[in-house]
């Protein structure tokens, strides 16, 4: 099952906030947050690679699924190291079915979408889970694809058997709203990071687990 509250670790949103992504990390799987997300788009170099296994590392002692964004072949590797990886891809990535000859059948491929016609084409591929947005104005992408909105969102919902989770300006105000009109999961990035310090951060994922119905760790 898809946990409904998945935080996305962007490197360039974290950096400007002056968090780093290990120590997010750490916070976030802390408060009992099941699934976390990589993401970094800019040139990989071994320092981000070995920062992505010491989250992924964390994550297998968490209990809880780490996704790699893009990188279908860091996937790969990681899970070779032990605990749950999956890799999270774009429109501009390598296709699902191709990633799939390159993790196999046992690593969870996420598959992004922005539009009806992407989310029906994406129905038929070998993803194990589906996204889609932005579902509001968002500021984490540079060049953000045309907003979604609730209505589109509930409206295409049928399009897809497969787990669906929403991204993109989701609020702690818009998130039932997001829920109800069909998402599994909501996707947050920037909306982590609205209080300030790690203690900021820790007292915001709980807000969110609580809102999403996920358990909080003790």
């Amino acid at each position: 099952m898809l946990p409904r509250f998945y935080p996305i670790l962007d490197t360039a949103v974290l950096a400007a906030r002056g968090y780093g992504p290990v120590a997010a990390a750490e916070v976030l799987l802390e408060t009992g947050v099941r699934i976390l997300q990589y993401r970094h788009k800019p040139a990989f170099t071994q320092a981000h690679f070995d920062e992505a296994r010491e989250i992924a590392k964390l994550c297998a002692a968490a209990g809880a699924f780490f996704v790699m964004n893009d990188r279908a072949d860091f996937a790969l590797l990681l899970a070779r190291e032990g605990g749950r990886c999956g890799v999270h891809l774009g429109q501009a990535d390598l296709p699902v079915a191709s990633a799939r000859r390159v993790v196999g059948s046992d690593i969870v491929i996420g598959y992004s979408t922005h539009n009806e016609r992407q989310l029906r084409n994406a129905a038929p591929q070998p993803a194990d889970y589906l996204a889609l947005g932005p579902i509001f104005g968002t500021t984490s992408k540079e060049q953000p694809d045309p907003v979604v909105g609730i209505e589109n969102l509930q409206k295409w919902r049928s399009l897809s058997a497969k787990p669906l989770v929403a991204i993109g300006g989701i609020t702690l105000g818009t998130a039932p709203a997001v829920l109800g009109a069909g998402a599994d999961a909501v996707a947050i990035i920037g909306g982590l990071f609205q209080e300030p310090g790690l203690a900021g951060l820790k007292n915001l994922s709980r807000v969110w687990l609580d809102l999403t119905g996920a358990p909080l760790a003790s």
